[in-house]
């Protein structure tokens, strides 16, 4: 396929005829045709498509379709078909109302197209753009929050991990090389491979269930050597399901013995969640809980901007492994808004996000105040002698001196680098000292040793400190408040489309899912915008609403 760019037309006057008869009281393809115009042009995709070949259909209707496909949560079939029998759909498309459309085939390859080209962000970045042109957008406040994402697998417990990655491998060298395969096999094998292996099909008692396990090891790792052996053809090694069954097996089995017993590995030899592989049909889906979700999946972070007197619209979405943490994700958030020259002054996030390192470095990286709690001190004396706490110790950070609540120098100042590779700096006081203090056991549980800090760098220790004393105040509580509003914008990803269930295998494809996710929603906040729709306050139920107001 290629591409010939062309200019945009114009919505055919039948068209346009016929959709102001059927919508006279708006529809919000209509409307957003009318007042931002087709958004795509055709030389945005350029790079993505051969200059030679047979022509493909129009890159801009597809990046259209492709949001327009999430405004309504639509399957390619379902979308394809929108595009065939829709008056406001062509309207949208500048199509004639006899256009027979194309096959639902095109949307996926346009997908696939846009992922390998690393064209994902175009989508929400030109709709961006047009909007910052128009006056639309004002970045300079912004909030984020995140929220997980379950992968498009089914959960299986160990046993089926193994019967499935197995069958796995099975049937892609099937396809692949069947007459090398049908000389490897055992007769056997196909009762146990040729269907989908589910729980209520295998043993009850664990002693059965680990002897099927440990004979699927053993039935794997004949498979593999057979590929492994020198006469095999080397080709074989590098299909996707043998890597896959090669991994799943280190990670479940212990190597055989020289008898060629095969034993399932135990629980403390298991991989981390990080590295860990739960099916064989997306490696990339790990194991993660947070707070009372546990899932197998990804994580996705969300940012929109939240000033007054505009529409909310999303700036960034950032989807990443499910073990990746939040505070992990805020470099590649802000570098993200640099690149499009949309870093706000003002960033709301909630605690996951916030530690001393961001506080400092967003200031001085991207001039951008991260305004959102930190973490208590989660010491022994903050949570039971606060007044031994770090916070109660003074610092001289020029002569390097540290002065405890009694009056007590430190004799020791080391600066170090942590496991996480941040500056920190251990302090220790004087053994005799510290033995000799009347209020020691409120200060250090040791019996022996003296009291001992680890604190920041200076200027990560005073943002630290600060924080947490300013947000404690009323004033602090009052400016946070305006962080809570990106949950619903959570909600209405999850209620609207699939924000919280991935479409597609991989991260690249579920972080493209997002894009369009994105997208989507800014086109339902902007028809709402045009057509003046207020945004709704929070629901209070009624038996709420009797409560007596205090004071």
């Amino acid at each position: 396929m290629s591409m010939q760019p062309q200019n945009i037309p114009l919505v055919p006057p039948d068209t346009q005829a016929v959709a102001r008869a059927a919508f006279p009281k708006g529809n919000i393809y209509v409307s957003l045709r009318d007042n931002l115009g087709s958004i795509y042009e055709d030389e945005f995709f350029a790079t993505l498509f051969p200059k030679r070949g047979q022509p493909a259909e129009s890159p801009w209707r597809l990046g259209l379709i492709c949001v327009m496909q999430f405004v309504e949560n639509l399957t390619d079939r379902q979308t394809a078909e929108a595009v065939r029998s829709r008056i406001d759909w062509k309207y949208a498309l500048s199509l004639p109302l006899t256009d027979p459309g194309f096959d639902f085939s095109v949307l996926s390859e346009f997908r696939r197209r846009l992922i390998e080209g690393n064209a994902e962000q175009l989508l929400l970045d030109r709709l961006l753009k047009r909007l910052r042109d128009l006056g639309l957008m004002k970045p300079e406040r912004q909030r984020t929050d995140s929220t997980h994402v379950l992968a498009v697998i089914r959960n299986l417990n160990r046993l089926e991990l193994l019967g499935e990655t197995l069958r796995f491998a099975l049937n892609s060298l099937a396809a692949a090389a069947p007459d090398w395969l049908i000389n490897q096999i055992n007769s056997d094998w196909f009762d146990r491979y040729s269907r989908r292996v589910e729980n209520y099909r295998l043993p009850k008692l664990d002693s059965e269930r680990e002897a099927l396990g440990n004979l699927i090891g053993k039935d794997g790792f004949a498979l593999l050597d057979d590929i492994y052996a020198p006469t095999t053809p080397f080709w074989l090694r590098q299909i996707k399901a043998v890597e896959i069954l090669r991994q799943v097996w280190v990670q479940q089995f212990y190597a055989p013995s020289e008898e060629g017993v095969v034993q399932w590995r135990i629980t403390k030899d298991m991989p981390p969640s990080t590295i860990a592989i739960h099916s064989p049909y997306d490696v990339e889906a790990h194991y993660s809980s947070k707070r009372s979700v546990d899932w197998v999946g990804y994580k996705t972070h969300v940012t929109e901007t939240c000033g007054e007197d505009c529409p909310h619209l999303i700036t960034q979405v950032y989807t990443t492994l499910s073990t990746v943490t939040d505070d992990a994700a805020v470099e590649p958030i802000h570098q993200g808004l640099e690149e499009k020259s949309l870093l706000p002054n003002e960033h709301f996030m909630d605690t996951g996000y916030v530690t001393a390192e961001h506080l400092v470095n967003s200031r001085t990286q991207y001039d951008v105040e991260i305004i959102g709690p930190v973490r208590s001190d989660p010491s022994w004396q903050a949570r039971n002698h606060p007044k031994f706490a770090a916070d109660q110790f003074k610092f001289d950070w020029d002569n390097q001196v540290a002065t405890c609540p009694m009056g007590q120098q430190s004799v020791t100042w080391l600066p170090e680098i942590d496991k996480r590779g941040q500056p920190i700096i251990d302090i220790r006081f004087p053994t005799a000292a510290c033995r000799a203090c009347p209020v020691r056991r409120r200060c250090t549980r040791s019996k022996k040793d003296p009291r001992g800090l680890t604190i920041r760098a200076q200027a990560f220790h005073t943002a630290l400190q600060t924080r947490r004393q300013a947000q404690e105040t009323p004033e602090f509580l009052h400016q946070y408040h305006q962080r809570a509003g990106i949950e619903a914008t959570l909600s209405q990803g999850t209620r609207r489309t699939c924000l919280r269930r991935s479409r597609y295998s991989g991260l690249a494809k579920t972080h493209l899912q997002h894009i369009l996710i994105a997208t989507a929603l800014n086109f339902l906040r902007l028809d709402a915008w045009f057509n003046e729709v207020p945004i709704a306050k929070t629901r209070i139920s009624r038996f709420k609403q009797l409560q007596p107001k205090p004071g």
